[in-house]
């Protein structure tokens, strides 16, 4: 995929050195060679800064557009996830969820939309905090957005574990579920 328009990479609040640099290019390269798609890109780091509202986090912002209007729009660091403090770790996994939805874009350009008859089974692998959304894993290790208005009986059973069956639809952020149904009330280990 070399972009129509060179991707625009901006730093703010932090210094690029080389390294950030490469593994940004490094990164941007793999997706060029996988998907091939998109025509324009700007990827955003910022620094923690002073703001105490980003709690000592890095945030990495990546948007890619593609053919017939679509877009990859990865941002929002999870608050209160550590992990988002190591520069390299917040790179890595902005271009990991980008990589996600520029896949289930490239499937819906070409038609391979996922239709489930009678809707997919997943498991819920995390929930928010403050209990209005999470996230499921798919039998093929993706994970999807769901609202927990998305589901239709025992909301206030649903847990990490939850084995549910959903029916998958695109959002306007990526991939997400609606119809989200608990199976049984067996919850797996973790």
């Amino acid at each position: 995929m070399v972009m129509q328009t060179p991707a625009q990479i901006e730093f703010e609040n932090l210094t690029a050195t080389p390294e950030l640099r490469g593994a940004i290019d490094q990164h941007l390269s793999e997706l060029e060679e996988r998907f091939g798609r998109a025509t324009a890109g700007r990827i955003v780091v910022r620094g923690p800064g002073d703001r105490h509202q980003t709690g000592g986090q890095y945030q990495v912002s990546i948007r890619l557009a593609l053919p017939e209007g679509r877009e990859v729009n990865v941002g929002r660091t999870p608050k209160e996830d550590e992990r988002y403090s190591d520069l390299t770790f917040a790179v890595d996994n902005a271009f990991k969820r980008a990589r996600r939805q520029l896949q289930d874009q490239v499937r819906l350009l070409r038609g391979q939309t996922k239709h489930h008859e009678g809707g997919a089974v997943g498991t819920v692998v995390r929930i928010d905090p403050s209990g209005a959304f999470g996230f499921l894993e798919t039998a093929d290790g993706h994970e999807v957005y769901f609202n927990c208005n998305s589901v239709v009986e025992g909301r206030s059973d649903i847990a990490v574990g939850t084995r549910v069956s959903y029916v998958e639809e695109s959002g306007e952020k990526g991939p997400q579920a609606s119809t989200v149904k608990i199976l049984g009330k067996h919850k797996l280990r973790t």
